[in-house]
């Protein structure tokens, strides 16, 4: 069966985002045509204004309103700022604060080592990682189990150790 072109390319751009599959972004594709144009605008302005409106903290790349200077985390005078914990995306950072058990503030790399896609040290956020070790007492490498999350928990704790910095893994 063809389907209008219009639904196509929502389909098409609906399967673009992570975890949507074909089947998943079809079934979002029916859904919002069967809701009412106000809701549909109403997602269609905050995924703008969230694209708009949303940067990275430019201290540990974490999400920050494009109007603040730092992120929530990173403007909390009451965080351990010689404790940071390493993730992978900004979702590991909620993860880890619904916990509430961290104190500590954060470093986002946005990625993790992947050689066999083309992601090596100078595509994550490293550099200034490196930059801001002056004071910083302990890493904690909070990197997923997969095997790319695990190549780049070693390879930040080998250099890591090289620069005199303490590191734990979560």
């Amino acid at each position: 069966m063809r389907f209008p072109a219009p639904l196509v390319t929502l389909i098409r751009e609906l399967g673009r985002l992570p975890g949507i599959g074909p089947k998943s972004a079809q079934r979002l594709a029916f859904h919002l045509f069967n809701r009412p144009t106000a809701d549909v605008e109403a997602l269609a302005q905050a995924l703008l204004d969230a694209k708009h409106g949303l940067d990275r903290c430019p201290v540990c790349f974490h999400v920050k309103s494009k109007d603040a200077p730092l992120c929530a985390v990173c403007e909390d005078p009451r965080r351990d700022a010689a404790l940071v914990c390493v993730v992978e995306q900004p979702a590991d950072v909620l993860a880890i604060e619904r916990s509430g058990a961290y104190q500590g503030r954060y470093h986002v790399l946005h990625g993790v080592l992947s050689p066999m896609h083309g992601v090596g040290p100078d595509e994550l956020t490293l550099d200034a990682l490196w930059a801001r070790l002056d004071g910083i007492e302990e890493v904690v490498l909070a990197t997923s189990t997969t095997v790319e999350g695990e190549a780049t928990a070693m390879y930040l704790a080998r250099t890591l150790h090289e620069r005199g910095v303490r590191t734990s893994r979560i």
